[in-house]
């Protein structure tokens, strides 16, 4: 006769759950990351993006400095696609955002779902969640200091290929690789370099499976590391000189550069190889051969581009080539699968399943509250039917600018306007469809990675600097030889031009002839 304990210790595992119930608590899931994390579609890049968008749909917007709007359209299907279901569905624009952005989100979940049943195929649904759950607690999470975070608040390409690459890596090791090659396939359309790296990733992935004992496994490491630099100092004496222009707009990216870095950013390069080195040591005997290839190779790649980083990425540097492919956002993806291991992982190895829940909605909580003083003064989630009510006063005034200015006025505002505290990020081109001369911050991105706008950017972007702080004699010659119509002042900067517009931040004046 068998004792209770013995009864529990042979008792059948507990059944998988259905689709229908993973369905249910994905798009539960789904609705929480977006209260939590929150959603602000014109803000930071996905204001770029969305001024790219505005422009496909509508040509004659941005008349001036048009090339800061179209250049990234050139690489992508991403602004053309949202087009296209703009004009599909009849939906204004920012419905279609954000109906998107509900997609991605819940895309990027079912991805890290479909690579759990893969690697920990033995492991309970109640452990798959967690690994779920923690990826939704920690959306908004920085990647080290590479200025990306593991998914943005807002739509942009890297919303759709994220989950994407996650889903080749997944087919990947299923060895299902038509369906692999179909995802990466479309997210090189969205976002060629993100793709890039996902490939790259396949590669190290099918290497490390093709190369069992782990010495083997180190040797083919070693290998592609050499192969690595090798490539990257070829591409290094291969560029082209750079203006000096150009070499102003590299060094204003301090996230290029490791040396620039915080050293908590350094450590961010650090702690995922000790999660994944934690992880092949307390479950060893216990991992899936496809999990612990998965392990190796994220430990493998996280070298690699920190090696290369570290010896081609200088802003002392003649040439920024290498430093402007960002190497190191192949920490994205190394990011994204630590998370959703890790999550499983303290659900099977805790005592107290419970306590482990409580710790992710703590840190959930705490995401949320970090998000709320980086947008202090926006909505948590802008809805598109409030988009004109935004308390926001920066937002308030680019929308005045957008009803009571002429369709090709030229605006000025701070070079780093969207530095400023309170501003939330939120870009003014998006919002008040009508141009602006380059600014210091965003369009500075775009002048670092196409050098053929940097002649362009640098001079505008100086104009700009402490514009509210000057008075009218020094603002009016650094502003009227680029034909500026109207500039975005705060609101007690000296001026003598009429302000239509005033609130309690800032104010939308006209540099009258």
């Amino acid at each position: 006769m068998t004792t209770p304990q013995q009864d529990k210790s042979t008792a059948a595992p507990p059944k998988p759950w259905s689709k229908r119930t993973w369905a249910a608590w994905l798009c539960t899931l789904t609705c929480c990351t977006l209260l939590i994390h929150g959603y602000h579609p014109l803000a930071e890049d996905g204001g770029l993006y969305v001024a790219g968008i505005q422009y496909t749909l509508d040509p004659a917007l941005f008349p001036h400095y048009t090339a800061f709007v179209r250049e990234h359209l050139r690489f992508s299907i991403f602004a053309p696609a949202v087009a296209a279901a703009v004009h599909v569905t009849h939906l204004p624009l920012l419905w279609v955002l954000f109906l998107l952005d509900i997609l991605s989100i819940w895309l990027t979940l079912f991805s890290a779902r479909q690579m759990l049943r893969r690697i920990l195929p033995s492991a309970s649904s109640a452990a798959h969640l967690a690994g779920v759950v923690l990826l939704a607690a920690w959306w908004t999470m920085p990647i080290a200091g590479t200025s990306l975070l593991l998914m943005d608040p807002y739509l942009t390409a890297r919303s759709f290929s994220t989950p994407l690459s996650l889903l080749a890596i997944a087919y990947t090791l299923d060895t299902s690789y038509m369906r692999a090659g179909l995802c990466l396939a479309l997210a090189a359309l969205l976002h060629p370099l993100m793709a890039a790296y996902a490939l790259a990733f396949l590669v190290v992935l099918l290497l490390s499976r093709a190369t069992r004992p782990l010495k083997a496994r180190i040797l083919s490491w070693l290998a592609l590391t050499v192969a690595a630099l090798a490539l990257a100092a070829l591409l290094q004496s291969l560029a082209a000189p750079e203006s000096s222009a150009y070499r102003a707009a590299a060094i204003t990216r301090y996230y290029w550069f490791l040396s620039q870095w915080q050293w908590y950013e350094r450590f961010g390069l650090l702690g995922p190889l000790a999660v994944f080195a934690g992880i092949l040591y307390l479950r060893r005997g216990k991992l899936s051969e496809n999990a612990i290839t998965l392990c190796h190779a994220c430990l493998a790649l996280a070298v690699i581009a920190t090696l290369t980083a570290g010896f081609f990425a200088h802003e002392s540097s003649a040439i920024h080539l290498v430093a402007r492919l960002q190497v190191l956002r192949l920490y994205l993806l190394i990011y994204a699968i630590m998370t959703i291991l890790l999550g499983t992982t303290l659900y099977q190895t805790s005592k107290r399943p419970r306590l482990i829940a409580a710790a992710i909605l703590a840190m959930a909580a705490i995401m949320f509250y970090v998000q709320r003083q980086s947008f202090s003064l926006s909505p948590q989630v802008e809805l598109p039917w409030r988009a004109d009510s935004n308390p926001n006063p920066w937002v308030q005034a680019f929308v005045w600018a957008r009803n009571n200015t002429p369709r090709d006025a030229l605006f000025a505002l701070d070079a780093k306007y969207v530095n400023t505290n309170g501003e939330d990020a939120q870009t003014f081109r998006a919002t008040a469809l009508r141009s602006a001369l380059p600014d210091y911050s965003k369009d500075g991105g775009e002048a670092s990675i196409t050098p053929a706008l940097a002649p362009t950017w640098q001079p505008a972007a100086d104009a700009q600097r402490d514009l509210s702080q000057l008075n009218d004699t020094t603002r009016d010659a650094r502003l009227r030889p680029f034909g500026i119509t109207w500039m975005v002042l705060h609101a007690n900067a000296q001026t003598a031009h009429p302000c239509p517009y005033v609130n309690r931040t800032v104010k939308v004046c006209s540099l009258t002839p």
